[in-house]
């Protein structure tokens, strides 16, 4: 098939009322992604560029959350479909070829559909290829009308369908290919005359078979992946596909999941090969998993990047690196930029923030390390914090290699501690401490011998 010159239209102008939001409604995510953004990139998967949003309510919200890989058409004020349409050539003012045409609301849609569509119109020399599917209940959608021999001759809006149309089990779904100059000449015959007082873009092929002009279906089977999202039940069934789709694709590639129905993976998130997912494990994000990494049980993952052969286990790590060999958890909290180094360990209670963990640190067991540069073979000791907050501004604390940190040590910063140096146990460090030193930070032990006895006899008398 010769190369042909692709554009696309996403109708993103609505402001879904039904889903009782001040969001946008193309903007709500499925999959960590905003629906739009789905059918931008299928789109853009079929070859379509430049891809057209047609924006309207919250233009600039929009914008600014889908960026710059698309062109921007507004429609103000909505006057349906076609209207939204038309305003979306504008953008494709001089553009000749196929425009394909998708409701921003139909998140599950995918470059096989989009490129079908472009292959009919292609190969059957068409004017305009109308995606339809069969609906046991075919409610709300337009009834595909054809003649005796089975040529299109339009699509009925339900609200304007007579009882006998109503009846039709083919609809169509809102998806199409036209040839850029069909849908020029089509666009400015729309009417407004019907129930809605709007101007639909299901009119378009009607009006192309009424001029003569070819106009072809193409049905497809699968009409999930056409589902529209108009209310946050709909939302929820098109997460739920969305993610039975994506755990698929990775089990197939090699990724282990332990209970699919509890693992959440974002549309977003790599994964590498033999790693292994278990139950209620959620990947949300830019998260990337290394090859022969395991994840939880009961772990968040929020644009982290574990590495080869990691562990993470009940815990959340978030914007943090975890190296390779590492393990983490259970109950720990990594956030803000923490990068723990190759073999380091971080245990039961331990929250990270802002801080570079060097190869092969320990840091176990109810300890609190933030604004930290620890080097490699430091161990942290049980209980242990680094006071990074003055209450105005924030400070560091730099731990060298191989330190020993006692249990219960309190790093009062800004402080370094340089290599080899340990700290005792239940020390306040308030002042850096030399490479090869020992800080201790506490009061002297008394001890009173036979004090405690004497105490609980004077208080057994006292009461």
């Amino acid at each position: 098939m010769p190369h042909i010159a692709l554009a696309g239209i996403v109708l993103a102008a609505g402001k879904g009322t039904r889903m009782k939001s001040d969001l946008p409604k193309v903007l709500h995510p499925v999959a960590g992604l905003p629906m739009a953004e789905h059918v931008g990139r299928a789109m853009r998967a079929a070859g379509a560029n430049p891809v057209v949003m047609v924006v309207g309510h919250r233009q600039e919200t929009v914008q600014e959350t889908l960026g710059d890989a698309y062109l921007y058409a507004r429609q103000e004020p909505p006057r349906g479909t076609g209207d939204a349409a038309r305003a979306g050539m504008t953008a494709l003012h001089d553009f000749e070829g196929i425009v394909l045409v998708c409701s921003g609301d139909t998140p599950l849609i995918t470059e096989a559909e989009l490129g079908a569509l472009a292959r009919e119109l292609t190969v059957e020399n068409a004017d305009a290829v109308v995606a339809t599917v069969d609906f046991d209940d075919p409610t709300g959608y337009g009834r595909v009308i054809t003649s005796s021999d089975g040529r299109f001759q339009a699509i009925v809006e339900e609200r304007d369908a007579t009882p006998e149309q109503r009846r039709i089990r083919e609809v169509g779904v809102s998806v199409y290919a036209f040839s850029a100059a069909a849908l020029r000449d089509a666009l400015p015959l729309l009417s407004s005359e019907n129930a809605a007082g709007e101007f639909y873009l299901t009119d378009v092929p009607g009006i192309l078979a009424a001029m003569g002009r070819c106009v072809r279906t193409t049905k497809f089977a699968r009409s999930e992946r056409f589902m529209g999202c108009n209310d946050r039940w709909e939302l929820s069934l098109a997460e739920t596909a969305m993610r039975r789709r994506t755990v698929e694709r990775h089990a197939r590639n090699g990724v282990t999941l332990v209970d699919p129905d509890t693992t959440y993976i974002g549309s977003d998130v790599r994964i590498g090969e033999n790693v292994r997912l278990l139950p209620m494990t959620h990947l949300e994000g830019s998260t990337r998993i290394g090859d022969g990494a395991e994840i939880g049980p009961n772990t968040r993952l929020i644009n982290a990047d574990v590495h080869e052969n990691a562990r993470v286990s009940f815990s959340v790590v978030s914007d943090s690196v975890v190296g390779r060999n590492a393990t983490v958890g259970p109950f720990a909290h990594l956030r803000n930029g923490v990068t723990l180094g190759v073999g380091a360990s971080v245990g039961n209670f331990v929250e990270m923030k802002n801080a570079q963990i060097g190869a092969g640190v320990s840091a176990k067991h109810l300890s609190y390390i933030g604004d930290a540069e620890i080097g490699d073979g430091t161990n942290i000791g049980a209980g242990s914090i680094t006071c990074n907050w003055d209450g105005f501004r924030k400070h560091r604390t730099q731990i060298g290699r191989n330190v020993f940190i006692g249990t219960h040590t309190t790093l009062v910063a800004p402080i370094a501690v340089g290599d080899g140096a340990m700290t005792a146990a239940g020390s306040v460090v308030t002042q850096s401490v030399p490479a090869g030193a020992a800080a201790f930070g506490r009061a002297r032990q008394e001890t009173k011998e036979g004090w405690a006895e004497q105490w609980r006899t004077k208080k057994s008398e006292s009461t």
